[in-house]
C-alpha cells in the first residue's frame, strides 16, 4: 500500500511522511519516538494542522494529535487546567466553561490544537495581554530519546520560557498546563469605520478597549474594527440570524465568492472590495470564546510581521501607499492586532511563592481594566495579599475593582478602593 499524503489547512503545503502515528496515551507518545529514533528518522508533531509553513512536513514520523486531546486534570483553587497537547482550543474553551473558567485570550480561529497554537505563539489582540504561550505554567515534554522532560514556573523556569514556543525543536509537547482565569463576557462593537479615523485615535482605541483590532480592505478606505470590553455585565447575545448573516453569509460565503471572482478578473479587484457586504454597527455581549473566536470557512495563506507599537500606524500608511502606487489587486483584508511583548507570568508566581521565606509580610498588586494579577498571586502564596484596581479604561477602573474583588473560593484577596494605594499600605 502506498504511502498517504499529509496536506495543511490551508492547502499549501504537502508531504508524504513514512508513517503516520495517532497515539491517545504518553507510553504510546514515547513508543513513536523510540521507534523513530532506532529507524534513525524524524518526528513531527502536527495538530490542526493550521500552520501556513511547512513546520509539520516530514518523510518520517508524523505525529497526528487528533486522539491526543483530554483534559486531563482542573484545580479550581488556582485556575490551571492541565491537558493534553492535541486538545483543539474549541473542546477546551467548552470544557473550562464548564467549569467557570476561560483562557485570558485567544485569536481568531478556535481550530487550532493547543500545542500548535503554543508552539507558533499564536496571539490574539489586546496591549495587555500576551500570546497564548504566555499562559503556559508548566510542560511535559518527550525528547528525541524517549525520555520524559518537565519544567515549570518554579521547576526550570529557563527551559520553560524556550519550551513554551518552542517549535518542535525541544521534542514533542506532551502535557501543558495553563493558568486560566474565571470564566467572563465580552461587550462588542464592531462596525466599519475610516481607516485615517481609527489612526488618527490609536492610542485612544488601544487605552479605552481591553481587545481592539482593525481589517482593512485593501483599495477601499475603510475597516472593519472590532472593539471588546471585559465585563461581568449579562448577556445580550447576537440572534441566531445575525450570528449565521455576518458569521457564515458575508464574512465566508459572500467574501469566498468575492475571491474567487477576483482571481479570474484581478481587474475587478477595486469594484469588488467596495461592494463587499456590511453588517453596519452591531452591538452584543457574549461569553468570551463566542466573541474572539469566527468561523472561518474560507481557507488562505497569510504572512505577519511584528512592528513596535507605535510604529503601526506609519507602517500601516505605508502599506496603504504601496498597494494604491502598485496597483496591487489585492481584495484580502490586512488585519492589525496588538499583543503585549511583556508578559511574565512565570516570574510573578517565583516571587510569591518565594516571598514568605525572602521576608515579605503582605503582598499588594496593582493592576487596570480586567486584570487579574491579585488573583494571580494570591494562588501562590499564604501571604496576605491586597488588590488595588486602577483606574484606566472605558469604565475607568471600575472593571478592576470586579476583577479584583469576584476571585474564586480558595484565592483569598484582599481589595480596596480604585487607585487606593494609600489604603493598602497602611492594610500591609
Amino acid at each position: 500500500m502506498g504511502r498517504r499524503a499529509w496536506t495543511n489547512w490551508a492547502g499549501n503545503q504537502r508531504c508524504v511522511p513514512h508513517a503516520v502515528e495517532r497515539p491517545r496515551t504518553e507510553a504510546e507518545l514515547v513508543a513513536v519516538v523510540e521507534r523513530a529514533a532506532a529507524a534513525g528518522r524524524r518526528v513531527k508533531a502536527v495538530g490542526a494542522g493550521h500552520s501556513f509553513t511547512d513546520i509539520a512536513c516530514t518523510d518520517g514520523h508524523l505525529v497526528d494529535l487528533a486522539d491526543y486531546g483530554r483534559l486531563l486534570s482542573f484545580d479550581p483553587a488556582t485556575c490551571r487546567a492541565t491537558v493534553q497537547a492535541g486538545i483543539r482550543l474549541t473542546e477546551l474553551n467548552r470544557l473550562l466553561a464548564e467549569r467557570g473558567a476561560a483562557l485570558p485570550n485567544l485569536g481568531d480561529i478556535a481550530y487550532q490544537s493547543i500545542a500548535g497554537a503554543t508552539a507558533t505563539a499564536t496571539h490574539g489582540t489586546g496591549r495587555r495581554f500576551g500570546n497564548l504561550a504566555t499562559g503556559i505554567v508548566g510542560m511535559r515534554l518527550v525528547a528525541g530519546d524517549g525520555s520524559i522532560v518537565t519544567c515549570a514556573a518554579d521547576d526550570d523556569p529557563d527551559l520553560l520560557r524556550v519550551a513554551r514556543v518552542g517549535l518542535g525543536a525541544l521534542g514533542l509537547v506532551s502535557e501543558l498546563t495553563l493558568q486560566c482565569v474565571p470564566a467572563f463576557n465580552l461587550h462588542a462593537i464592531e462596525e466599519p469605520m475610516l481607516v485615517d479615523d481609527v489612526l488618527d485615535d490609536w492610542d485612544g482605541y488601544l487605552d479605552r478597549n481591553d481587545h481592539f483590532e482593525l481589517l482593512w480592505v485593501p483599495n477601499t478606505r475603510w475597516a472593519l474594527t472590532k472593539r471588546n470590553r471585559r465585563t461581568t455585565e449579562p448577556v445580550q447575545p447576537r440572534s441566531p440570524w445575525v450570528r449565521w448573516r455576518n458569521g457564515v453569509l458575508y464574512d465566508n460565503i459572500a467574501f469566498g465568492a468575492a475571491n474567487r471572482v477576483a482571481r479570474r478578473r484581478p481587474d475587478a479587484v477595486r469594484r469588488l472590495g467596495k461592494a463587499l457586504p456590511s453588517a453596519g454597527r452591531v452591538e452584543y455581549t457574549e461569553p468570551s470564546p463566542q466573541v474572539f473566536a469566527s468561523p472561518r470557512l474560507v481557507h488562505f495563506v497569510e504572512m505577519e510581521y511584528a512592528v513596535p507599537l507605535e510604529a503601526v500606524p506609519e507602517a500601516l500608511d505605508r502599506v496603504r501607499a504601496l498597494v494604491k502606487e502598485e496597483r496591487l489587486p489585492l481584495l484580502f483584508p490586512v488585519e492589525v492586532r496588538v499583543v503585549s511583548a511583556h508578559r511574565t507570568p512565570e516570574r510573578v508566581a517565583t516571587l510569591a511563592r518565594s516571598a514568605r521565606a525572602d521576608g515579605y509580610g503582605a503582598i499588594i498588586c496593582g493592576a487596570g481594566m480586567a486584570a487579574h494579577l491579585a488573583g494571580a498571586v494570591a494562588a501562590q502564596t499564604t501571604l496576605p495579599v491586597i488588590g488595588v484596581p486602577l483606574s484606566g479604561g472605558a469604565l475607568d477602573g471600575v472593571d478592576a475593582l470586579y476583577s479584583t474583588v469576584q476571585m474564586p473560593r480558595g484565592i483569598p484577596v484582599a481589595t480596596v478602593a480604585v487607585n487606593g494605594s494609600a489604603n493598602a499600605a497602611l492594610l500591609a
